[in-house]
């Protein structure tokens, strides 16, 4: 049976700026299977970011293929994507991106009421998923009442109560101090450990390091792709 969650086959995603064609990605294919612990990294303007989108189907590639858990999203309309997205991906952003009106609870409820869950379940779940995240004390205060590692930590279950495809994380720990750092990237490997794929986007090299798997893009193609020895070693 095929194990891959990510198939991306020749990707290429061109951008006209002006008169100017930018080729962002210019033929870019991974596969990653499930349960894998992936970090994509490069400078600015190596295309990780378009990579990213496009894996979180964000946003749609020029030419080549991606299936995402054996769907062809390549080619999907926006509502598709929409629905796609909600289902099989659970995203993490460096700015957290919670709703500040809603306690942290009810942010980690959010992607739920897409779903179509009733109240309860929505609850339920979004309980279960704050307490694997050690909140079960802070499930009803809001975004301004909590640190900064607290509101990455809501974002992180918010992004695993649709029990999703894959986690993919922008920049998990940009906007955090070193040791908050250390503890989010301490949860993720506590969360890889519980089986689920995870794709890290990240410029720096300490917590690409949490990784099993390095990919390191150049000028829209991969420069390298090589399990992390660090790890695999140990």
């Amino acid at each position: 049976m095929d194990n891959h969650v990510i198939d991306i086959k020749e990707i290429k995603k061109f951008y006209h700026v002006g008169t100017e064609v930018v080729k962002a990605l210019q033929g870019v294919s991974v596969l990653i299977e499930k349960g894998e612990y992936v970090a994509i990294m490069g400078p600015s303007g190596s295309g990780k970011s378009t990579l990213m989108n496009i894996i979180g189907a964000l946003d749609t590639p020029t030419g080549g293929q991606y299936v995402l858990n054996g769907t062809d999203v390549s080619r999907l309309s926006d509502d598709s994507l929409a629905e796609i997205r909600n289902k099989e991906i659970g995203f993490v952003f460096q700015t957290f991106n919670l709703l500040p009106r809603y306690t942290a609870l009810e942010n980690a409820m959010l992607p739920l009421i897409y779903a179509g869950v009733s109240k309860s379940d929505r609850k339920k779940r979004a309980e279960v998923v704050m307490e694997s995240v050690g909140l079960t004390d802070r499930m009803h205060h809001r975004p301004n009442e909590m640190s900064g590692g607290q509101r990455q930590r809501v974002a992180v279950a918010r992004a695993l109560v649709n029990n999703p495809s894959i986690i993919l994380a922008d920049e998990p720990t940009g906007n955090l101090d070193s040791k908050t750092s250390v503890d989010i990237m301490r949860l993720f490997d506590e969360i890889h450990q519980q089986g689920n794929t995870i794709i890290l986007v990240t410029h720096e090299e300490d917590i690409a390091q949490h990784a099993h798997r390095i990919i390191r893009l150049r000028d829209g193609l991969i420069e390298s792709d090589l399990m992390n020895e660090q790890i695999t070693t140990m």
